[in-house]
């Protein structure tokens, strides 16, 4: 009888899932470095047309965390499309250290690859080392590869992991030609509208202007006053400040480079977004087709000015009305509610270090010297076993350990206690220990999700909060941790399919795949162990 009761319950659900319209084209969004905050802090400046327009007639997801460390570009955009974790997919940071090859690898990173457009030095990549399949691998599969995959962005990772090991083509940017490109592992030569976009100049355009507030600066009263010492800024200009003469600031930034690090990176990409559909045609038929684009350029504007600074204000206003902008032509192009949108970040980041401080919060900086002295003090007992070091973690050499008769658990603990005489430091675990137990205290295991025993190094470092280590300068600001300034991203859903909504209960970036494959009714990614469906969207 209770089998019953269930199943005469689960109906209507499953009744409603089989009716959920299939979009024509979904379109996968991934603001880097986009903090969940954002949507409320500038919420008053933003127009009707973009997030707004995106919460209000969508599903928003208000509690969605990243569930693994560390918080970093690569594995984000691979945990959103794999529906796991680094635990699993293999990307365990942008680069790390490989003790196969003996050398650092980059995460998007083939040497016999080679570049199709651009410059050759931008052009050794491909999705080789994500190690199993996405979203967008699924879709393919499940319509027999009658579905077109495309994936842009600035960033060469931002493109590459979330299009997959099939896609029709994966585009970034080059920053030495000012091009789009991409390399031989997806085809041989550029589409014909890609060279067409590309003849165009667009980056000529955006990178000859000036770069001023949206609106008047006196508005800007959710950020620090713009001239102030947290912020790095420009080279060729002495001050942080508006307004940035682009076209003058070429010369010392890069012809091609200084974009990136403006609002205007995101509209040339959106831009590029628009001629993907058209020169693929995209959202054509009643088949699916997907097109991924990450926006890179809030990052580095994040990196360079900090997360309260009025340049990242007003990078987002100028986003929220690109963006209406891009919902408007979607509109257009493939149809009121026969396109789905989903909207998230690769990660968050961390206020500036020093602001914390000044304003008598926790936090501090990493003294990269000091750090030195410890393990040179622990080497000279020990003797010269660290490798190498990436993204917190400790590769040690364990030739060199076992061929000196030791055991390779006592070196790890040795380090591992070492390092917590670093103040920053708030924990330390051994490989070993992250191989044998299996942690439920929420940090412990995010920790253990970042960690692959094939990949990852002896002894993994956990921070305090508000820290940051002195190699990225005393300016600006980073991410990588697992707190909920890196953690907390926004999600939002809109479109064909979505019905109006939100949750507070709390959702993870691995849920996304999962739950694209059952508003889509394809195959779930192969390896989505981590992640569900959000049930609240079928409800």
């Amino acid at each position: 009888m209770r089998k019953l009761i269930l199943i005469l319950f689960l109906l209507p659900s499953l009744s409603t899932i089989g009716q959920i319209k299939k979009p024509k084209l979904v379109v996968g969004i991934v603001v880097d470095q986009m903090r969940h905050e954002y949507l409320q802090r500038f919420e008053s400046k933003y127009g009707n047309d973009g997030f707004k327009r995106m919460i209000r007639d969508g599903f928003e997801a208000r509690n969605n965390h990243y569930n693994y460390i560390p918080t970093y570009t690569a594995p984000g955009h691979a945990s959103i499309y794999t529906g796991t974790t680094p635990r699993y997919h293999g990307i365990i940071g942008n680069d790390w250290y490989s003790r196969v090859l003996g050398r650092s690898v980059y995460c998007v990173g083939d040497t016999s690859a080679s570049s199709v457009g651009g410059s050759a030095l931008s052009g050794k990549i491909s999705p080789k080392n994500l190690i199993v399949n996405t979203i967008t691998d699924e879709l393919k599969l499940t319509t027999n590869f009658r579905s077109k995959v495309v994936g842009v962005s600035i960033k060469d990772r931002g493109a590459v992991l979330p299009a997959g090991h099939t896609p029709d083509g994966a585009y970034w940017y080059d920053s030495r030609t000012g091009e789009f490109m991409t390399s031989d592992f997806y085809m041989d030569v550029l589409p014909q509208w890609l060279v067409n976009f590309n003849q165009k100049k667009l980056v000529d355009k955006y990178s000859n202007q000036t770069w001023n507030t949206l609106l008047p600066i006196a508005e800007y009263t959710e950020s620090t006053p713009d001239d102030n010492s947290y912020e790095n800024g420009f080279k060729g200009k002495e001050t942080p400040t508006f307004p940035y003469d682009l076209k003058v600031l070429r010369e010392s930034n890069g012809p091609y480079g200084l974009i990136r690090s403006t609002p205007f990176g995101n509209s040339l990409v959106l831009d590029l977004a628009k001629a993907s559909i058209e020169g693929e045609n995209l959202g054509a038929d009643q088949i699916t087709d997907f097109l991924s684009v990450s926006l890179s350029s809030t990052d580095y504007v994040g990196h360079n000015f900090g997360p309260n600074s009025v340049e990242v204000e007003d990078t987002y206003l100028r986003l929220d009305k690109d963006l209406g902008d891009f919902l408007t032509y979607l509109d257009k192009k493939i149809g009121v509610g026969e396109y789905m949108v989903f909207l998230t970040a690769d990660h968050g980041v961390v206020a500036n270090p020093q602001f914390l401080l000044d304003n008598g919060l926790p936090g501090g900086y990493i003294d990269t010297d000091e750090v030195k002295e410890i393990f040179a003090d622990e080497a000279q007992s020990l003797g010269d076993y660290i490798l190498s070091t990436s993204n917190d973690q400790i590769f040690l050499n364990r030739d060199l350990i076992d061929s000196s008769g030791l055991e390779l658990e006592a070196i790890q603990k040795a380090f591992a206690e070492a390092a917590m005489k670093i103040p920053a430091v708030a924990e330390t675990f051994t490989a070993t220990s992250m191989d044998t137990f299996d942690y439920t205290d929420p940090m412990r295991s995010n920790l253990q999700n970042g960690y692959n025993r094939k990949l990852s190094g002896d002894v993994l470092l956990f921070m305090k909060p508000g820290y940051l280590t002195n190699t990225y300068g005393l300016k600006g600001s980073s991410h990588g941790t697992g707190y909920s300034y890196d953690t907390h991203v926004p999600l939002l859903f809109f479109g064909a399919g979505i019905k109006k909504g939100a949750t507070v209960e709390k959702t993870y970036i691995t849920d996304i795949a999962p739950t694209l494959a059952m508003l889509l009714n394809i195959s779930i990614p192969n390896a989505a162990v981590t992640g569900a469906p959000i049930e609240e969207i079928f409800e």
